[in-house]
């Protein structure tokens, strides 16, 4: 369970985002927002045109003084925040592209980044997708628990989502640069180490710039998760690798002939390991991590392509055993 200094920040977060939500007359996401600049600001509550109303304003005050003396560290606060938009994502249901990456992939996440980096090396981590940012946030801040120097960049299009991620970046102090637009437009980010992203999954409406890519589709709308993938990697230094969160059956789709052509020409497609059945509710859900490295001096097709499923996350016993076979096969492969 959660430290109790934990359930108690929730509780008083959770009445003062449902006072501004009432007040504001808002969606739950523009309340989130609204708190966190608040809290951001140094607790000071916001009032624009009387509105939150002075009664609203005093209530808030006396919950901000009782936050203020709850002392949380980084890590803590982006938990509290998951469970909060967990929560409030039961009331307003958000759509499956939207929804916050679980904790127990973004560690997987985090593991992944561990075993192909050393601390010593400064990195530079590009989410093209970033929804919310519960992932990029995630690994950052984890990735600077265990002594690394770390900054992040995301991409969205949605600017209420990216609104979210903008203040959790900023309530928890991490190094993150967001910028608010297309993917799969014009980006002004400098080459990075890694690319990672949980994917959108659907079609991308414009044809046009489609074309400019090699995992386009000969007719009709391409896959957007083809393209982003695409995308990110033209952003990532040559032997720099990509962590995706992929469709299962990506490479068993109607457009998975095209996906494969752009593999083929740029990356080098160096594993596969699949999520536990029990995170997804069907096996058409069920996703996997697409693990990819650019071409460059020092990179080459691996002579056994990583191939693992995860049996559970929950069972401390098979994660390591996944560990295991994942070192071991680092060891016998990657440069």
């Amino acid at each position: 369970m959660f430290p109790e200094k934990i359930e108690k920040a929730f509780d008083l977060t959770e009445q003062a985002i449902q006072l501004l939500k009432q007040s504001l007359d808002t969606s739950f996401l523009d309340a989130y927002t609204e708190n966190g600049e608040n809290i951001i600001d140094n607790y000071q509550v916001r009032v624009l045109d009387g509105v939150p109303d002075e009664q609203t304003v005093q209530q808030l005050k006396t919950i901000y003084q009782q936050l203020q003396a709850i002392e949380l560290e980084p890590e803590e606060i982006r938990r509290l925040s998951q469970l909060i938009l967990l929560k409030g994502n039961k009331a307003e249901s958000l759509q499956a592209n939207h929804q916050l990456t679980p904790d127990s992939i973004g560690f997987l996440f985090v593991y992944l980044i561990e075993q192909l980096y050393s601390p010593k090396q400064p990195l530079k981590i590009l989410d093209i997708a970033t929804g919310m940012g519960n992932l990029l946030l995630t690994i950052i801040l984890n990735l600077n628990l265990a002594k690394y120097t770390v900054q992040g960049f995301g991409v969205d299009i949605d600017d209420t989502l990216l609104s979210v991620s903008a203040t959790n970046s900023e309530w928890t102090n991490a190094s993150i640069q967001l910028f608010h637009q297309d993917g799969l437009q014009d980006l002004l980010v400098d080459p990075v180490d890694v690319a990672v992203s949980d994917l959108p999954i659907g079609y991308y409406p414009n044809d046009e710039k489609a074309k400019e890519f090699d995992s386009v589709a000969k007719e009709g709308h391409s896959y957007a998760h083809h393209l982003l993938m695409e995308q990110a990697m033209k952003f990532v230094k040559p032997d720099g690798y990509g962590l995706f969160l992929i469709p299962t059956n990506i490479l068993e789709t109607e457009q998975s002939e095209f996906f494969k052509n752009w593999l083929q020409k740029n990356v080098y497609l160096q594993g596969m390991i699949q999520l536990p059945d029990e995170l997804f509710k069907s096996v058409q859900s069920r996703k996997s991590i697409l693990f990819v490295q650019n071409k460059g001096e020092y990179s080459e097709q691996v002579k056994e392509v990583l191939v693992a499923k995860l049996g559970s996350l929950k069972d401390p016993a098979k994660v390591t055993q996944f560990f295991q076979q994942f070192e071991a096969w680092k060891s016998s492969n990657l440069k």
